[in-house]
């Protein structure tokens, strides 16, 4: 049976804490190459690798029975229909990853939407619907993104990292200078569901080369899922309500070894209880603990 679309599956029959998981996969393929300008064969062979993975990833999540968000660029959606049409058919949520992987910080205001607009135009052919949950490429957000997020429907965002465990409600309108104290936004209620680099794949395995730039990568995988599962083990330990969001690419843990380190690391989020869902209903459950407090200025920020 495919996991279910909505509600979480739980391990756990507790009904003080829930600890839950999110395992979300950012599905780049050849979009995470073109983006940097590299389209020579073998990077882009890199890319093609994450088909690969991304066939192993849906069985193991199949196995197990567990609900994933998939943040998916519209390039590959139209790259790889088949596939996309498979993982959506699995009963995971689809999210918004851009186009072709373009970072929003290099876009202007009208080129940010173009593409908020194409990547969605691909994803409500796939799956019938617009996305509802946003992850920037690069993780890092323009201060365009909040507003056209809000103005074209988006409930969430997964590029951020005020908290770890804690989802919180993104603000506008910051200003943060060097010379003076920062002076931070209205809230809106665009949900933020944080992210951290120590919890996503790619800085610790993925090998990157450039003229200006080296990533060494190639970490040892079990020193990573120590790690991961020592950030659970905290969660549980310390809150009795919040989520890990972990963050994996295909073309980085499909290779073998790290398929094997994603299969302990379920494997032992399961034993200890961890819940795992899709970010959509991790936001909608936050929102309805947590509901989001209008002001006067707040409701017409949001207007």
């Amino acid at each position: 049976m495919p996991p279910t679309s909505t509600a979480p599956t739980t391990s756990t029959t507790s009904l003080t804490s829930r600890h839950l998981v999110c395992l979300t996969f950012d599905f780049d393929a050849l979009s995470l190459w073109l983006a940097r300008g590299i389209m020579t064969p073998t990077p882009i062979s890199q890319g093609e690798f994450g088909a690969v993975g991304a066939q192993r990833i849906l069985a193991l999540l199949a196995t197990h029975a567990i609900p994933a968000t998939w943040f998916i660029p519209g390039h590959t959606i139209e790259t790889y229909p088949d596939l996309c049409a498979r993982i959506h058919a699995a009963g995971h949520e689809i999210g918004h990853h851009g186009y072709a992987h373009e970072a929003p910080v290099r876009l202007t205001r009208e080129e940010e939407e173009a593409v908020l607009v194409r990547g969605n135009e691909a994803i409500r052919r796939l799956t019938g619907s617009p996305a509802t949950g946003y992850r920037s490429p690069a993780w890092d957000l323009s201060p365009h993104s909040v507003d056209l997020l809000l103005a074209h429907g988006f409930r969430y965002d997964s590029s951020m990292m005020a908290n770890d465990y804690t989802p919180y409600y993104a603000r506008r309108g910051d200003v943060i200078l060097p010379d003076q104290p920062a002076r931070f936004g209205q809230p809106t209620n665009l949900i933020e569901m944080p992210v951290s680099w120590s919890l996503d794949d790619f800085p610790h395995f993925e090998y990157l080369w450039t003229a200006t730039h080296l990533q060494e990568g190639l970490r040892r995988a079990d020193d990573v899922l120590a790690n991961w599962l020592d950030d659970y083990r905290y969660l549980a330990q310390t809150q009795d309500w919040g989520v890990l969001t972990l963050t994996f690419h295909p073309q980085v843990s499909g290779r073998g070894h790290r398929m094997l380190m994603l299969e302990r690391l379920i494997t032992e989020l399961e034993r200890l209880g961890a819940t795992f869902a899709r970010l959509d209903a991790v936001a909608a459950e936050f929102a309805q603990r947590s509901p989001f407090a209008t002001t006067p200025d707040a409701d017409k920020s949001n207007a």
